[in-house]
């Protein structure tokens, strides 16, 4: 990312080209995890996801295409203990999708997948009888109990990057896979990253678009206005790009704090994803965990560490 493209991108640290990625600044909230997760996935190759298919008050077409996190009433979802105690579904967190170069930095590689490595790892889910499922369908499992296909996994992309459009997109419809898109709309339409009709054209397809903020400012830094800044306005963007209601978020860096909990549900949010931190025990919706997929992972560690991580 060029800092003359965006002069608030550079205040809140966000990487260049020959960094790492926008959402990289996760790396010390991530390391130690995602090192554990590697050295357990290599010792524990035969390991195998467990199929999770809880019965409960939703059906699963009403958690499918046509349902909504509005078609369950407040009364009838679970409280907060009966949510973190359900077992958690894999949800991967991509970021740029290319060949390394010589600049990229040894951490930056964590999270620039090559090209042919992310090709291997989604053949991989595939071969492996994984199935992808969305936001309304997790959200249903975990305020309902309604059943998930055999080994779900979500499969999510930050920071609006141009790749995850000409790379991941066509190689998750190969295996008619979905995913969830977190766009950071101050890059909309720059060199390297996405216009509106391509985010049009992913939502329209049956992707979901989910809001990544304006620039990924800290949510923990937010103050005054950055609340209209960072989530308002770009959240109502999304939604006259898409003609559809925007209901989940991703923390930059995947920070969070509890005050950012009931400004994000003034806001419309139903969900929030953040990474490898600690999980909310009050709202744990809005604290639902992902881990960066790892441009050092084969097929065979990524499938691994989804297994230890989750």
């Amino acid at each position: 990312m060029k800092f003359t493209y965006y002069p608030l991108l550079a205040a809140v640290s966000l990487a260049s080209l020959g960094a790492l990625t926008a959402c990289s600044d996760a790396k010390n909230a991530t390391a130690a995890e995602s090192n554990a997760a590697t050295s357990s996935a290599l010792a524990a190759d035969s390991a195998e996801t467990a199929t999770i298919t809880t019965a409960g008050n939703a059906t699963a077409a009403s958690v499918g295409n046509g349902g909504s996190p509005a078609t369950i009433p407040a009364n009838k979802r679970a409280d907060a203990a009966t949510i973190i105690a359900r077992p958690q579904v894999p949800i991967l967190c991509y970021h740029q999708i290319r060949d390394w170069r010589p600049r990229d930095s040894k951490g930056a590689k964590d999270y620039i997948v090559p090209v042919e490595q992310f090709k291997a790892q989604i053949k991989m889910l595939a071969d492996s009888g994984y199935h992808t499922i969305l936001p309304d369908q997790l959200f249903a499992y975990l305020t309902t109990g309604a059943p998930l296909p055999s080994k779900p996994v979500m499969l999510t992309f930050d920071d609006t990057d141009l790749d995850q459009f000409t790379v991941a997109r066509p190689t998750l419809d190969k295996y008619g896979f979905k995913a969830v898109y977190f766009i950071m709309t101050v890059s909309l339409g720059r060199p390297n990253y996405m216009s509106k009709a391509q985010v049009k054209q992913l939502s329209d397809e049956g992707n979901i678009i989910g809001s990544h903020t304006w620039d990924h400012h800290n949510v923990k830094k937010y103050q005054g206005d950055d609340w209209v800044t960072q989530i308002e306005k770009p959240t109502k963007q999304l939604e006259e790009i898409t003609g559809k209601k925007i209901n989940y978020f991703a923390y930059p860096f995947g920070l969070w704090n509890p005050e950012a909990i009931p400004e994000l549900k003034k806001r419309g949010m139903d969900a929030a994803f953040i990474l490898a931190e600690k999980r909310d025990q009050q709202d744990p919706l809005y604290t639902i965990r992902r881990i960066i997929a790892s441009g050092y992972w084969s097929p065979r560690t990524l499938h691994n560490s989804m297994v230890q991580s989750f």
